[in-house]
């Protein structure tokens, strides 16, 4: 027999009483589990994987890994495993991330300024009460004038020098009693007020109104002229408290009265 093949022999010889001898100590025993009230019985391992068996063939020895629960008052002592870790079941959870901060909500939009109302039209002037016949023209022959020419011996009117066709208008709200040619008056207008009193428009070239029809202040009933027993343009204007010759009174001082003042 070569010498390899008695150290072969004897290598054979040595691992199989070491492998017997550790099965039958680990399989004829028990192990008490330190803090226990019971002992645990522990299988042998797998011939070849022991650590018994490692360091025969020189297998480099590994760092040992123990896990242990958190928390543990696990120690390293000289002759401890190098590595100690947390089982992975038992690790804590990890920390939730911090919830992100809300969004700022978002700054509302003023609401836009009501549009301004529209400014209300300006209400219509209101019609005049009462108006002077021909607003701003001159007396040519104030009223009362004596004169044995007239009939009644005086001015009954007043006479407004204006020129032909110029505008008359009513001195008041009323209604028209006549429109119609009354010779020494020429073409004539008669109004009733709205107060009783009549106003007499004489020696007019044209006629703007007819009987019946409803007049107010400032509305024009005919135009000035010189028909009928007169001398020149102009208007004859009387104001009488009854309609008839002679029941007159002062057409200056009766529109003065009511606020007319443009003549």
């Amino acid at each position: 027999m070569s010498s390899l093949d008695r150290v072969t022999a004897w290598v054979r010889e040595r691992r199989t009483v070491v492998a017997w001898s550790s099965a039958l100590t680990l399989a004829g025993g028990a192990l008490l589990v330190p803090g226990t009230a019971a002992a645990q019985t522990v299988l042998p391992t797998t011939p070849g994987s022991s650590s018994f068996t490692s360091a025969a063939f020189g297998e480099p020895r590994q760092a040992a890994l123990v896990q242990v629960a958190e928390p543990s008052s696990y120690r390293l002592s000289g002759s401890a495993p190098a590595t100690v870790t947390v089982a992975a079941n038992l690790a804590p959870a990890p920390a939730p991330e911090p919830a992100a901060a809300p969004a700022p909500a978002p700054t509302p939009e003023p609401a836009p300024a009501p549009a301004p109302a529209p400014a209300p039209a300006p209400a219509p002037a209101p019609a005049p009460a009462w108006s002077a016949p021909t607003p701003g023209e001159r007396i040519s022959n104030p009223y009362g004038v004596k004169n044995a020419e007239y009939a009644a011996g005086y001015h009954t009117g007043v006479d407004f020098a204006v020129s032909v066709g110029t505008p008359l208008l009513a001195v008041g709200t009323g209604t028209v009693t006549s429109a119609a040619y009354d010779g020494a008056y020429g073409n004539e207008v008669v109004l009733r007020l709205s107060d009783g009193h009549y106003a007499q428009y004489a020696h007019l070239s044209s006629l703007s109104v007819h009987a019946g029809q409803q007049v107010t202040a400032g509305q024009q009933v005919g135009k000035a002229g010189t028909t009928g027993n007169s001398t020149g343009p102009h208007l004859h204007f009387e104001i009488r408290s009854a309609n008839k010759y002679g029941a007159v009174i002062d057409p200056i001082a009766f529109l003065s009265a009511r606020g007319v003042t443009d003549f």
